[in-house]
This record gives C-alpha cells, structure tokens and sequence, in this order.
C-alpha cells in the first residue's frame, strides 16, 4: 500500500510539473508569436477596425499576386525536385556506404543548410556573374538547391541506415540486379522518409527570402519577398497580411502533411554500412555532381573577395575593420559581426531552455486520448513558427511590443528571441526523437529506487540528452547567426548584424562595397562552419 501510495504521490507530482511546463511554454508561445503576428494581420484585415473580407480578396485577385503565387509554387516544385534527386543518391553514400572520412563529409554536407541567407545569394550572384543564368530565375532555382540538398541527405541518409541490410542482400542471392533491389526492395520503405523530406523541403523554398531577395529583386519575387515590399516600401499591410494568412494556411498543410509521413526506424541499432562496390558508380559520379554544385559557390565566393578588378589584393578583407568612407553603413563588418555572435548567443541560449523543455514535454507518455490530443497540438502550435514569414514576425515585434510591460523596441532582447523563435522547431526535432527513445523501463526503476520526478529527470533524460543538446545548440547558434529577415526589420544603426550589413553593402552602388560585401561574407560563412563543426561534434556516435 505504501509504494502504490508513493506512486500516486509521484505520478500526481509529474502531472502539476508537467501542467506548469504547458503553461509557461503556451504563455511564451502566446506573448512573442501569436500576439505579435496576429497584431499585424488584423491591421491588414481590419484596417478601420472592421474585417475587410472584400479588400483580401481584391489583393487575391490581382494579377500581380496571381503571378507571385504561381512563381513561388513553381520554384518550390523545381527545386524540390532536384533536391530530392540529388539528395537521394548522396544519402546513399554518405550513410550506407563505409568510408575513410565519412564522419567529416557528412558535416560538410550540412554546411550549405546553415548558411546565411545573404552570404549564399552574394556566392551565386558571383557564381552566374557573366554567364547566361546572370539574372535569370534559374540562378535562384540553384540557390535553393545548394540549401536544401543537405536536408535530403541528413532526412532520407538516417532512415537509410537504419533500414536492415538483410533484405536487400537476400534479394541479390536470388538474382536482383542492384537498382531491381533497389526499386523493389529498399524504396518502398524508403518512400515515408523521401516524402517527408520533400515536403520540407517545398515549404523551405516556398518560404525562402533572403536569397530570393539578393538573386531576383523585384523581378523574380516570391510570396515572402512580396510580403517584404508590400510592408516596407508601400506600406499595404492588407496585402501583406493577405498574403501571410495564404502563406500560413500552405504551411499548416504542409507540417500536417510531414507528420503523416514521419519515418520509422526499424532497427535500433543502425548499420555499419559496407564498403563501395563496382556497381555504384552511378551513385558515386551523382554524388561528385552534387559535391560540385555544393562547393562551387563558396570556392568562387573566396576567390572573388580576393580580388580587386583584375588584381589579387587583401584590400577587401582589410577593409573589414573599419567604415572606409562608405555612407550606406553605420558600422564596421567585425562590429557587425560582434553583434550577430552576441545575439546568436542569446538566441541559442533561449531555443534551448525552450526547446529542452517543450521535448521533455511531448516526450512524455500520454496517459488518455485527451492528453495525447493536447501534446498533438502542442507539437503542432511549437512548428508554426517556421511557417510565418520572418517579416511578418520581426514587423509584429515592433507594432505589439511597443507599450508596458513589454515594451521592447528599443531593448537588445528583440532581436535574439526573433531569431530563437526559428531555431525552437528545428532543436525540438533534434531532441524530441531522442527523449522518446527513452525506455521508460529505465524511469520505473529510477522511480522505485526512490528518486522523485525532478531526479529521473536530471539522472535519465537530460543524462541521455546531453550530447544531442549540444548540437541542438550549436544549429540553433548557427541558424541565429544568419537570420535576416526579421533581423533587418528589428536591428538598426550600431546594433546592424553582419548579414544585414552585407545585403547593405552588396545592394548599394560604390566603389569597394561588393568586394567588401564578399570579404563579409567569407568571413561570416567560416563562423557559422565553424560553430556547425562544434555542433556535429556533439552528435551522439551511432556506432564504431
């Protein structure tokens, strides 16, 4: 009677800990996202206060959005498209293939996702500068490519490897040629994992801005890009809201849709791999494209921030450190940079604790069909950030948080819990599948030897989670340190970040600013690799 009385205690203790956690998590989510975006959408549906269903729907029905909406469709597709057939091809080889160096060229593969924006659309602007695809829609297609591509290796490479050998190997002895094996036996439980990759990867270029900003201007906008202007230069919040609520409705789709679509492992122990064969040359060549289309950009990004016209110099570099008579910054690039690692830091810092205990949370077993409705929708609520435009979010920011208590316009808060509120889903989806991986078999005894629930805690979970936090931080500092759209609305005067300084110098005619531009760049680009080596670091060993 003693130990089902302390049970009770214990399980009634979890239930108040875990209904705090709700609460705290919910009023965060409320206060610096539901508020500030739906601030801004009901000043572009009610402009007088009143809702103005007449007014979106002449905004639909113009041609000028009709034709943002199908190039923004249209591109997502393309380059989802050549993501998938370039990313499928690299998963193979990078996670079922055994190799020297194997470990280095998977975290060089996921470099180009965690690249800043602006860095990548300077790198293309100078990888197409004088060809046929110099300002053209493809070069943006390219672009989104070179982002996305690692988000098929990593997706489709770790369901790979979990997959068992076995069956593929018993259809060789019975004659299958390798790509028979491969249709027949290997992509079909592969299809969930190829899926859920694609739809991410549609609703990463469906959403992108940065790149479409720098690469196509007015002429190749997309739905993101013309939220942008419509705010900023016409200042048509009923047409920017508009579109944000189109904007948000796709994304919920889409984050409905990857749901259903989530793999699961079949083994718990993944597979070592097996050494490259003859046969695999045709995974090999694609994955060296790929490796090319990877590399190229930075390659041409380094060479041309060093030079000067026709000559080599260190002048753009050096350059870096101070303001060079130039009038369109308030800022030198290091100080710039200062400022991005600074609010990177503090924006890692908040995605953590917020991303740690969300993950705790849903990790939880739900105990009736209520409470697992509710942890659904949590997860649910919890992505919804990475479907809202960015300068939806950093406009928000500055229209609901503009009187006590939370008057923030003019507090360095702002901008790190912006870029937090990117990073959050993406360090979820990186803790999330570990905490539920957990056998709760371990927390039972935990709990029977005596420990209390604040004790399974600390010893089980957060014991088991420690090395997959530090990579969760590290991404989250890297994705912090080259956000830019709500940055560029929230950041001004000394307080600019290095990617708004470099689309700054990159956008305004002078002499030097491009090159500057460039050396910002590179400079920016070895940070985020840098921090994105640390953080693969802390990637748990899947085996010897």
């Amino acid at each position: 009677m003693g130990g089902d009385r302390r049970t009770l205690s214990l399980r009634g203790a979890s239930t108040v800990a875990i209904a705090a956690v709700a609460l705290v998590l919910l009023a965060a989510l409320a206060v610096f996202f539901v508020w500030p975006v739906t601030a801004i959408l009901w000043r572009g549906i009610a402009p007088d206060g009143v809702p103005d269903p007449a007014g979106m729907l002449e905004v639909l029905a113009r041609l000028r959005t009709q034709r943002i909406i199908g190039m923004t469709l249209a591109q997502a597709a393309i380059a989802t498209c050549c993501a998938v057939l370039l990313g499928v091809p690299a998963a193979m080889v990078l996670y079922r293939l055994r190799f020297p160096g194997r470990s280095l060229a998977r975290a060089a593969a996921m470099v180009p996702f965690v690249m800043p924006t602006v860095v990548v659309g300077i790198a293309f602007r100078v990888l197409v500068d004088g060809t046929v695809l110099e300002d053209s829609w493809w070069a943006i297609i390219l672009a989104l490519v070179f982002f996305n591509v690692p988000v098929v290796i990593r997706t489709v490479g770790t369901a790979w490897e979990d997959l068992d050998p076995v069956l593929e190997e018993s259809a060789a002895d019975l004659g299958a040629r390798p790509i028979s094996a491969f249709l027949r036996v290997t992509l079909p439980r592969l299809a969930p994992a190829i899926a859920s990759a694609a739809l991410v990867v549609f609703l990463f270029c469906a959403t992108a801005f940065g790149v479409v900003l720098v690469l196509g201007g007015a002429r190749f906008g997309t739905v993101e890009t013309e939220i942008w202007t419509l705010t900023t230069q016409y200042l048509d919040l009923q047409g920017a809201a508009t579109l944000s609520i189109l904007q948000l409705v796709v994304v919920v789709g889409l984050l409905i849709a990857t749901s259903r679509f989530r793999p699961v492992s079949e083994l718990r122990t993944p597979s070592a791999g097996r050494a490259p064969r003859a046969g695999d040359w045709p995974v090999l060549a694609s994955t060296a494209v790929t490796a090319i289309l990877l590399a190229a950009p930075i390659v041409v990004l380094i060479l041309r921030s060093l030079r000067d016209g026709p000559d080599w110099t260190l002048d753009n570099y050096l350059a870096l450190g101070s303001l060079g008579g130039r009038t369109t910054i308030a800022i030198p690039p290091l100080a710039a940079l200062g400022n991005s690692l600074a609010f990177g830091a503090g924006a890692a810092a908040i995605a953590l604790a917020f991303g740690l205990a969300a993950s705790v949370l849903l990790s939880r077993p739900a105990r009736s069909r209520a409470m697992r409705r509710f942890v659904a929708a949590l997860d649910g609520a919890l992505m919804l950030p990475l479907g809202v435009s960015a300068v939806t979010v950093g406009f928000g920011f500055l229209i609901a948080l503009d009187r006590p208590p939370l008057d923030l316009r003019t507090s360095a808060l702002l901008v790190p819990i912006a870029q937090a509120l990117v990073a959050v889903p993406l360090v979820i989806r990186m803790l999330l599948p570990v905490l539920r991986g957990v056998d709760p078999l371990l927390r039972d005894a935990a709990a029977d030897l005596g420990a209390g629930p604040w004790a399974v805690l600390r010893t089980i979970d957060l014991r088991l989670v420690a090395r997959p936090v530090v990579a969760a931080g590290g991404l989250a500092f890297a994705m912090s340190l080259g956000e830019f759209g709500a940055t560029a609305f929230l950041s001004r005067g000394d307080q600019a970040t290095l990617p708004v300084l470099i689309e700054r110098l990159a956008s305004t005619p002078g002499p030097g600013n491009f090159g500057v531009a460039t050396a910002a760049s590179v400079l920016l680009a070895a940070v985020v690799a840098l921090v994105l080596g640390a953080a693969e670091l802390g990637q748990p060993r899947r085996h010897a």
